[in-house]
């Protein structure tokens, strides 16, 4: 979907760098309110072609509930930097560093939740994996266990090859040429208006695409490693998902021993779809986790 909302940050929030020892990351920073007792700090990471405003109607609810939310533009992803040309910075152990980094930075009180979605959950896992300790508890939203559905990493190589061919802006043109947004989906399909969803796809590195789209076709199944960490683990996902069919999901929160939502009404991004339901199904959860 396209969305008339404004791809703005929620009332409250800061925009802002987060400095690490890495890099400055693009972040929207949303405090909890006054009054309202502090529950704990999330750091949300975005998928494939996404960014840090994919999240940006969830953090009001998430705040009202006492949880302070950072969600992150990742190395070379819309207004994080990156190098254009090196697909190497974009390795998925660049990247799980990056996110340890990030959560380093937050300056928490303890452990801090972490929440992938999509690409995002793939690059977080492998950071948990690394190193579990800075997090209080892993939610992977509609992300799966290994690579995309067949049909996906067919839109995935068409991005690709027309990157090698392409600019930006022309791949962005050749993509509306495809077809109405709603229809084509892709980086044309999100909040806000086509303005605002042309100029994070513009922004974003080709690299950063080329690198994490080829990660997203070939990744692995590492869920045993990851069910072996003494981690509170949540799957939730859409009632419907091109990316990974639904029952894997499932399946995968069975392996985890996963609490498992399944928020009606939303697809692959169920953040967008669905962000009250789905903001008080995290906060649900991360209740639960003390």
């Amino acid at each position: 979907m396209t969305s008339p909302l404004p791809f703005s940050p929620p009332p409250g929030a800061r925009v802002r760098r987060l400095r690490t020892p890495r890099a400055r990351f693009a972040v929207i920073d949303m405090p909890v309110p006054e009054g309202v007792p502090e529950r704990g700090v999330a750091l949300l990471v975005p998928g494939f072609t996404g960014s840090k405003e994919d999240f940006g109607l969830m953090q009001g609810p998430l705040a009202a509930r006492g949880y302070r939310t950072v969600a992150v533009d990742g190395r070379g992803q819309n207004e994080s930097d990156g190098p254009a040309d090196d697909e190497s910075a974009y390795a998925r152990q660049e990247l799980a560093l990056d996110v340890l980094a990030q959560a380093a930075a937050l300056e928490a009180d303890g452990p801090v939740h972490l929440l992938g979605h999509s690409l995002g959950g793939h690059i977080t896992r492998s950071a948990v994996l690394l190193d579990h300790t800075p997090f209080r508890s892993f939610t992977l939203m509609a992300s799966g266990p290994a690579q995309v559905s067949d049909g996906q990493q067919q839109r995935v190589k068409l991005l690709r090859d027309a990157l090698a061919v392409m600019s930006m802006a022309e791949v962005w043109e050749a993509i509306l040429a495809m077809g109405p947004p709603e229809e084509v989906g892709g980086p044309a399909r999100g909040i806000g208006d086509l303005a605002q969803l042309r100029a994070r796809f513009v922004n974003t590195r080709p690299a950063q695409l080329v690198a994490t789209g080829r990660q997203l076709c070939t990744e692995p199944d590492r869920v045993a490693e990851l069910a072996a960490l003494p981690l509170p683990f949540h799957v939730l996902s859409g009632e419907r998902d091109d990316a990974w069919p639904v029952p894997l999901l499932d399946e995968m929160a069975v392996r985890l021993r996963a609490h498992r939502t399944i928020v009606p009404g939303a697809e692959h991004s169920p953040n967008a779809y669905q962000p009250l339901p789905t903001a008080r199904a995290l906060a649900d959860f991360w209740d639960s986790v003390g």
